[in-house]
């Protein structure tokens, strides 16, 4: 097959990449879209993007999630957990919420525990130490806990853990995950996960918090057979999408329209937790998945990576605004420890790295004393500079703890696990796109030799730089806010579904400033009076900062996303600046 021709001719870009473009039966679907709805032709080439035929343009413009929401029972165990959940909640019995330490397991947490407040019922919340207990369940925890409780409920957590859920002897324990399932599950009384092997997999994008919600779909329902009314789930909805966007989730099928409503949700500002954590983050726009991934996301997850492991969870669940302005002001600190700790470990990694070579399978990095609670996000540094899955891990004695990152098209959480199960691991898990894992000093090389090896079958030599896809040309003057807005209608935009990527050619850049460490703000526009601002995060950690600052009166092509800058009261139209080319 023949490689089609570069989007204006751009082979390689600032940013090494070419740009590609709309294939000429793109073009002829969103005409043809463009025809038959009225819509805009902006519009039309979203949603041919993203498969969607002309008769149902208006149906994905307007998702109803009571049309997209899957019937829970679908699930394998989905009917026993949700009974065993209210049998505990009528009988007052003692429950106990075990919880991942990142957004998805605090989520998680505070949907059952808002849940089970509105019910008139407390329960126990366990988040694990990060350091001192690592992830999911350990034998000690789930003694204690089950010592003092009749039911533990363990959220984005569980299914590998066979061990620790035998060792909670006297309690009952339901898993609610969604991380792949291994060959055989844990002696639990049900898991809920549809990333188990017996799964049919159609659900396989639901994150945890996902899972959670559609086990309290379906206790809904059980109590309304019995004549019982329970809290309304619509209003839980903005932590199932801050839980989807910030664990990366794809945003297609369910998750779209939970996110899309989530959002809705959340701009109304009701739940404490979020309200301070969107007031601290400085937040002065209605929430996005911008906001979800980026502001609030990594807020929640600080707590986690490294403070105390349980606050985001605590923030998200409590109903008290002065509570919330505490917790959110401490989250807020450590985010700032956060990124200069991760500063140092990621520049250290990616010399390290760049040693041992970009091009292999696998680019990987260890260090002494590297934090565990930042390996995850270097991880994903490493992966977006190279396009090529990543671990990075933080040797302390005898083991190291690490996190990789994944790339399209290559499962890094089925290899870890194959890792595990030949015993070059301590232990190791995770879902396709991210996976942590433990192991032995003395085996760092050869675990990292062989995972090479694993990824390189499925094909992660071969992957070459990203190309940069684009849907479309635009004009300054044709970039207006109420393009954006309609655009905006095709969303949200996220993991699975990218926010769509427009070229404005042959442009002259009237201004440019570099703002802060990396960063460049630009106006650009084509002479006939229209003109944009930009905002290139970073541009200064590469080519593009210097080429753009030091334009001296040449025309490029520029690529990007647009946004709506509201300032002042006034709304103007923002690019996102991602690439350039000489025009």
């Amino acid at each position: 097959m023949s490689t089609p021709a570069s989007f204006l001719g751009v082979e390689r870009s600032a940013t090494g990449r070419r740009w590609v473009g709309p294939s000429a039966a793109d073009d002829r679907m969103a005409e043809a879209m463009e025809q038959e709805t009225r819509l805009p032709a902006s519009v039309c080439r979203v949603l041919t993007r993203r498969g969607v035929p002309p008769e149902q343009a208006e149906s994905f413009l307007a998702p109803a999630l009571r049309d997209l929401l899957p019937d829970p029972l679908t699930l394998r165990d989905m009917g026993k957990a949700a009974e065993r959940f209210l049998q505990a909640l009528k009988n007052r019995e003692r429950i106990a919420v075990f919880a991942d330490y990142d957004v998805d397991g605090g989520s998680s947490a505070a949907l059952l525990l808002t849940w089970l407040r509105q019910m008139g019922h407390d329960a126990t919340l366990y988040i694990p130490d990060r350091i001192d207990e690592g992830y999911g369940p350990n034998v000690p925890a789930m003694q204690e806990l089950a010592a003092a409780h009749d039911l533990i409920i363990c959220v984005d957590c569980g299914t590998l853990s066979h061990e620790p859920i035998a060792a909670a002897k006297g309690a009952d324990v339901v898993v609610l995950d969604h991380h792949l399932g291994g060959e055989t599950l844990p002696d639990a009384l049900a898991v809920v996960n549809p990333n188990r092997q017996d799964e049919t997999g159609d659900l396989a994008h639901l994150c945890a918090a996902g899972v959670v919600f559609l086990m309290l779909v379906e206790a809904g329902r059980q109590l309304r057979e019995a004549g019982v009314k329970g809290p309304n789930l619509l209003d839980f909805l903005d932590l199932v999408a801050l839980a989807t966007v910030a664990d990366v989730a794809p945003l297609i099928g369910v998750n779209r329209a939970l996110v899309r409503q989530g959002l809705a949700i959340m701009a109304r500002r009701n739940r404490p937790g979020l309200v301070a954590l969107a007031d601290v983050s400085r937040m002065d726009t209605a929430p996005s998945t911008y906001h979800l991934g980026f502001l609030l996301g990594p807020r929640v997850n600080a707590g986690g990576r490294i403070g105390k492991a349980d606050l985001g969870a605590r923030l998200l669940a409590t109903n008290n605004p002065s509570e919330a302005a505490a917790l959110a002001e401490r989250l807020d600190q450590l985010n700032t420890e956060r990124r200069e700790v991760e500063s140092a470990v990621r520049d250290a990694a990616l010399a390290q790295a760049e040693e041992r070579g970009f091009d292999a399978p696998l680019v990987w990095a260890a260090g002494e004393g590297w934090h565990p609670g930042v390996v995850g996000i270097v991880a994903s540094r490493l992966k977006e500079a190279t396009n090529r899955p990543a671990i990075v891990i933080g040797l302390d004695g005898d083991e190291g703890k690490g996190s990789g990152r994944s790339v399209a098209g290559i499962d890094l959480g089925a290899s870890i696990q194959r890792l595990a199960t030949e015993g070059l691991l301590i232990k190791g898990g995770g879902h396709k796109m991210a996976a942590g894992l433990t192991v032995a000093r003395d085996k760092l090389e050869p675990a990292m030799e062989r995972l090479s090896e694993l990824l390189a079958k499925q094909g992660a030599a071969e992957i070459g730089p990203s190309d940069l896809r684009l849907d479309g040309i635009l004009m300054p003057g044709a970039a207006t806010v109420e393009l954006i807005n309609q655009i905006e209608a095709a969303g949200p935009f996220g993991a699975g579904a990218p926010a769509p990527r427009f070229a404005f050619p042959d442009v002259a850049i009237n201004f440019a400033k570099r703002v802060g460490d990396s960063h460049l703000k630009i106006t650009f526009g084509d002479g006939m009076g229209a003109k944009i601002d930009a905002i290139a995060f970073g541009a200064f950690d590469g080519p593009m900062g210097p080429l753009l600052e030091g334009h001296g009166g040449a025309r490029f092509h520029l690529a990007g996303r647009l946004e709506i800058n509201n300032w002042g009261g006034r709304q103007r139209v923002q690019l996102r600046l991602e690439d350039a080319a000489p025009a």
